[in-house]
């Protein structure tokens, strides 16, 4: 049997990940869950899962099938992967305005980038632009991954 996921619950997999946390997709299930890093290592070690509150021993659990290979479980693209630096770098020069185009590629170089990115997008009212250029990468991302890993999808 073929499990059919929902394209939004990959993107919002997608974008829930951080640099202390990993999306994962199981197979059986079509869910999407987030594992912290703590309950990796914990499974890793090979913790007992009674050490942990209860609201984290389910996370436990899954972790330990990730690590176990058991096949159930398939990592989803990681930040990093992501690159959501080269998102906003396409998305300047993407700009029919080239002075904001412009303006805009300029403060993403260097320290604190994100900061004056999101900073300007906000002060030049090119937020919902930004957004929707956002959200458009990563359904790309999410299609991409579906189709490279043999995962059928719906888009609601």
């Amino acid at each position: 049997m073929t499990i059919r996921v929902k394209l939004d619950d990959i993107i919002d997999g997608l974008e829930s990940q951080s640099d202390e946390s990993s999306s994962f997709l199981n197979k059986k299930t079509g869910e999407v869950v987030l594992i912290i890093d703590e309950e990796l290592n914990a499974a890793r070690e090979n913790e007992p899962i009674e050490d942990f509150p209860d609201w984290q021993q389910d996370q436990v659990r899954i972790a330990k099938e990730i690590i176990a290979e058991t096949g159930d479980y398939i990592s989803l693209p990681t930040k990093f992967d992501i690159d959501e630096y080269r998102i906003m770098e396409r998305f300047c020069l993407s700009l029919d305005d080239p002075e904001m185009s412009d303006l805009l590629y300029g403060l993403i170089k260097g320290s604190g980038a994100f900061r004056r990115f999101k900073d300007a997008i906000h002060k030049y009212e090119f937020a919902d632009e930004w957004y929707s250029y956002r959200n458009k990468a990563l359904k790309e991302i999410a299609i991409e991954w579906c189709q490279e890993n043999g995962i059928e999808f719906q888009d609601e």
